[in-house]
């Protein structure tokens, strides 16, 4: 049995159909109601698409439920979805030690070693995702639960495609004296570098993803990370090396 969070669209959407096509008994928990019904025409009837915002203590203890009545035992939770992935470790840490060589794996981000501008808080987040799991996996040695961490650069997923429009938007909604706060040269000019920036450009397939959390799931011997694609080992990476005014210059 795998959970998985985060299946409306991208990674989490990929890895619950090539899991399912494996013979996997999945949970899918996807954020938008609509998405319920999608993902089931694209899944086998053993599969269970449900409701689930992590943020919320409510939608994980109902999730929690329906995979307890089916299951004691869990063999991964892939926390793939936004945040929330501490509540959802802890919540169901008990059905992944039932048994060794469960595994708990987190989808994070390039951007846990190298931030960048207009980020902030999403680099935050993945720079905290990334220590959470690292102390995680050291504390469930003696259970022999494995704990992944997938780290890729700009993937082609429906959230880098509409990343300009979701900026956008978030600027329309801003209070007046925060824009004129900001200006509006500002955020045009943050929009260009998002619409020009070669990582975005060139953002690579993202079944290269899906299959990276595939092998975290099905390996008898996962790796601690991936860097799936070319981006994240072999330019965000090394950058990330460099002395830091030479970061802050490029």
């Amino acid at each position: 049995y795998v959970l998985i969070s985060g299946c409306d669209t991208g990674f989490g959407n990929g890895l619950a159909i090539e899991l399912d096509k494996q013979g996997f008994n999945v949970f899918a928990g996807v954020y938008n109601s609509e998405s319920v019904a999608s993902l089931k025409e694209k899944l086998s009837s053993k599969a269970t698409v449900f409701r689930l915002d992590i943020t919320k203590k409510e939608d994980i203890d109902a999730t929690f439920e329906l995979v307890n009545n089916k299951t004691k035992v869990l063999h991964a939770l892939v926390n793939n979805a936004g945040i929330g992935h501490v509540a959802m470790t802890k919540k169901f840490l008990p059905l992944l030690i039932a048994k060794r060589d469960s595994r708990i794996v987190y989808t994070s981000s390039a951007v846990d070693y190298i931030g960048f501008p207009s980020s902030s808080a999403y680099c935050a987040f993945k720079c905290a995702l990334e220590s959470f799991s690292d102390c995680l996996r050291r504390e469930m040695v003696p259970w022999g639960l494995h704990v992944s961490v997938i780290e890729p650069g700009a993937m082609k997923t429906p959230i880098i495609e509409a990343s300009c429009g979701l900026f956008e938007d978030f600027w329309s909604k801003l209070p007046s004296d925060v824009k004129e706060r900001w200006g509006e040269e500002y955020i045009r000019t943050e929009f260009h570098i998002i619409k020009e920036s070669p990582l975005f450009k060139f953002a690579e397939d993202s079944m290269k993803v899906v299959r990276a959390l595939q092998h975290a799931v099905m390996n008898k011997s996962p790796h601690i990370r991936y860097r799936p694609g070319w981006q994240s080992p072999f330019i965000l990476y090394p950058l990330s090396n460099l002395p830091t005014c030479i970061i802050d210059w490029l």
